[in-house]
């Protein structure tokens, strides 16, 4: 669709109004006779706007009679009508065909590519391996194979479950399905132990196959065996078997936080000023002082790629660099104030650990004070189940 609007703005195209109580039974014969329709706007139930390329428009007008429909020319657009309009201008003439020129050259090359469906893998990660395999930005399109492209990187990649590469314009869509990370499975006909995942207290104990290697209240550390892969008997004497159950033990989170009584904390004035430039492929082109009017700021930067259509982008972005100016300031902290802080910040940081808080069973606080600051230590003692399956290697 897109090689075929740009066509129509090259051979001229017009923005025309239908008028009647069949457009719909109008649009389908349109379609079913292969004439494009684009940008239409529907005003109202009887009126619609729409785009028609000049050598559709007339077999449209015959379609329009027959659903009894009126037809009329809103606008003329595309090169024909501009050249008739500045034919006198011939340096215009020169420089609109030279963009037209540059236009067609930059269409065989990749100018963006974009990456959808990544959560754990960085874009920079995937643009890296994608490099590697020969598609990046400015790579001449007729030389992508993007069948080769995606097979070696599926064998190149474990943490890949599906990729699919699409050119459109000048647009390289790049989608990716993450693979799970599936832990080991062991069979239940394979013997097994099963140990500890995290250091902990033992609360109990529920061995429904195997040997309990352990009893509540033992302290354990990560990895120690907790249910043997094997059963002792009198008349048996030992065999080996998959080891089944439940360990629930008491875990320990424990985070530090130090907060100084005087800190200088930076806080933004209200102040900003915005600093553009252009970026032509690897090109930069500033149009302001390097230097900041601020002594101190925080800069965001915000990145625009220029495009015609929606899939077609040309190398060019624009730069947007806004600097808010900082002011310092001395704040100075009571020791109640240091302390409730860093706990607070100590929180947050387990509770990030943490996945269910209900399980948080108790909360254990240890503050060390000098001069110069408050260092606050909070323990969380939550209840977990630590056991994991180690298969028996002989």
């Amino acid at each position: 669709m897109y090689i075929k609007i740009l066509k129509n703005y090259l051979l001229g195209y017009v923005r025309i109004t239908i008028e009647g109580y069949f457009i719909e039974r109008l649009m389908n014969l349109c379609l079913k006779k292969g004439i494009l329709l684009w940008k239409s706007n529907r005003k109202k139930s009887t009126l619609l706007e729409t785009n028609l390329s000049i050598e559709d428009f007339k077999r449209m007008t015959e379609l329009a009679k027959q659903t009894k429909c009126k037809v009329k020319i809103k606008q003329k657009k595309g090169l024909p009508f501009i050249f008739h309009k500045y034919k006198k201008r011939k340096i215009f003439f020169l420089f609109l065909c030279f963009i037209i020129i540059g236009i067609l050259c930059l269409s065989n090359f990749v100018w963006n590519i974009e990456i959808i469906g990544n959560t754990t893998i960085s874009r920079e990660e995937m643009l890296e391996t994608l490099k590697k395999e020969g598609l990046t930005i400015g790579t001449f399109k007729s030389k992508i194979d993007t069948k080769a492209m995606v097979n070696k990187i599926r064998l190149d990649r474990n943490d890949l479950a599906w990729i699919g590469i699409e050119l459109k314009g000048t647009n390289a869509m790049v989608k990716i399905v993450e693979a799970d990370k599936k832990p080991e499975i062991i069979e239940e006909e394979e013997y097994c132990n099963i140990i500890a995942t995290k250091a902990g207290r033992i609360v109990k104990i529920n061995a429904l196959n195997g040997t309990p290697l352990v009893k509540e209240g033992d302290i354990v550390q990560e990895g120690t065996p907790l249910i043997g892969g094997w059963l002792e008997g009198k008349y048996t004497g030992v065999r080996y078997v998959h080891a089944n159950g439940e360990v629930t033990a008491k875990v320990w989170y424990t985070a530090t936080k130090k907060i100084p009584f005087n800190q200088t904390v930076a806080s933004k004035t209200g102040n900003k000023e915005t600093k553009y430039s252009v970026r032509i492929n690897n090109f930069t082109i500033n149009f302001y002082k390097t230097l900041s009017k601020f002594q101190k700021y925080d800069t965001i930067e915000e990145t625009k790629k220029l495009k015609l259509f929606s899939d077609f982008y040309l190398p060019i972005e624009i730069l947007k660099n806004t600097n808010y100016e900082l002011v310092e300031n001395q704040v100075v902290y009571t020791k109640e104030e240091a302390k409730n802080q860093a706990v607070e910040e100590a929180k947050k940081q387990l509770e990030e650990q943490i996945e269910e808080k209900e399980t948080i069973l108790n909360t254990y606080f240890n503050y060390q004070e000098t001069e110069e600051y408050v260092e606050a230590q909070v323990t969380y003692e939550v209840l977990e189940k630590i056991g994991t399956k180690e298969k028996i290697v002989f």
